[in-house]
């Protein structure tokens, strides 16, 4: 399974949309250089309203490319960093790896995958309906999230658009993402 890195989006300041850069620094057990939500500990202001102590299980956020043209099609306008993630990517099913999966991203970044994003309002405030498209529920009545995947950077390095994506997946039994 592979994929490539469409854009790279880091912001230094709290804002739910981020910037596209020509390249991103990842830093192992950190997150993305400058990046606001890097760290060891939680950096989400929600989380650490919660507990500022917990691991940051949500260093970089990767997203595909392919739900922008999903949520084009019922009348939105999303493009690279407008979610708030840091790697944009195209032709990897993010959603559907297990927890585990090892992203080998360009010649040396590695990102281990922790869970899916859990969408908040704040994505209704950027396109009013946007956060319908992004969580509702699925026939068998499963509640579905599709605003991406994170994880933690196992191994750093410069990540540019047109890098390769390679995953590799865990041992089985395989967890399955859920919100982290």
């Amino acid at each position: 399974m592979s994929g490539t890195v469409i854009a790279v989006n880091s912001n230094s300041a709290y804002s739910f949309t981020k910037p596209t850069r020509p390249s991103i620094r990842l830093l192992t057990g950190l997150g993305v250089e400058g990046d606001v939500h890097a760290g060891t500990t939680v950096r989400h202001r929600s989380r650490v309203a919660q507990d500022p102590t917990q691991p940051n299980l949500r260093q970089v956020h990767l997203m595909h490319e392919e739900l922008f043209t999903e949520v084009a099609d019922h009348g939105f306008a999303v493009y690279p960093g407008d979610l708030g993630e840091n790697i944009t990517t195209s032709g990897l099913d993010l959603l559907a790896l297990p927890v585990g999966t090892l992203l080998r991203i360009g010649s040396d970044a590695v990102v281990e995958v922790t869970g899916l994003r859990n969408p908040c309002i704040q994505i209704d405030r950027f396109q009013p309906g946007l956060l319908k498209q992004l969580v509702h529920h699925d026939a068998a009545g499963a509640l579905v999230r599709k605003a991406g995947i994170m994880s933690v950077v196992v191994s750093g390095g410069e990540v540019r658009p047109g890098d390769s994506i390679a995953a590799e997946l865990p041992p089985r039994p395989w967890k399955a993402l859920d919100r982290v």
